[in-house]
C-alpha cells in the first residue's frame, strides 16, 4: 500500500535487513529460526499492506526527511531526550500491529537497536522497530 515497501527502500531499508533486525533479538517459541523468519516476514509484508500501517511509515519517512536530513544541524539531529513523536509513532505501529504486548517488544529493539535499526535516524529507526515489534510480538502469541 502506498508504495511503501519501495519508499523504505530508498532509503536503505530493504525486506532482508529488517528481517535480520527481527531476528536478532529472535526469541525461540518452539519454532525453529529459518521457519520462524518466514512466519515474521510474511507479517512484516502485510502490514505493510495496511493502510493504517503504511500511512504511519510514511509519516515516519517524511518527518525523517523533513527534521532530520533536511535540517541537519537542528536540535533534534542528535535524537534528543525532548523528542517523543519518534517513540510513539514506533509505539503506535507496534501496538496496532501486536496489541499491547507489543509495546514491551518495542522497548527491546529501540534499547538495542539491532541491525538496520542503529543507522536509521530518529524517526525511521523507531518507525521500522515498531513495525518489527508488532509483527514479532504478534508471531509470539500465536506461537503459546
Amino acid at each position: 500500500m502506498f508504495d511503501v515497501e519501495q519508499r523504505l527502500l530508498s532509503h536503505g531499508i530493504d525486506m532482508s535487513a529488517i528481517m535480520d533486525a527481527a531476528m536478532a533479538l529472535y526469541v525461540p517459541h518452539g519454532v525453529d529460526t529459518v521457519a520462524a523468519r518466514e512466519r515474521i516476514q510474511e507479517k512484516v509484508q502485510k502490514a505493510m499492506n495496511d493502510p493504517n500501517v503504511s500511512s504511519l511509515l510514511i509519516g515516519a519517512i517524511l518527518l525523517e526527511d523533513e527534521l532530520y536530513h533536511t535540517r541537519r544541524n537542528s536540535e533534534i539531529a542528535d535524537d534528543p531526550v525532548f523528542l517523543l513523536s519518534d517513540e510513539i509513532l514506533g509505539m503506535a505501529i507496534a501496538e496496532y500491529i501486536g496489541g499491547t504486548c507489543a509495546r514491551f517488544e518495542f522497548t527491546r529493539y529501540d534499547q538495542k537497536k539491532p541491525g538496520i535499526l542503529s543507522h536509521l535516524g530518529p524517526f525511521l529507526d523507531d518507525a521500522v522497530a515498531g513495525l518489527i515489534a508488532g509483527c514479532t510480538s504478534r508471531f509470539y502469541s500465536e506461537c503459546v
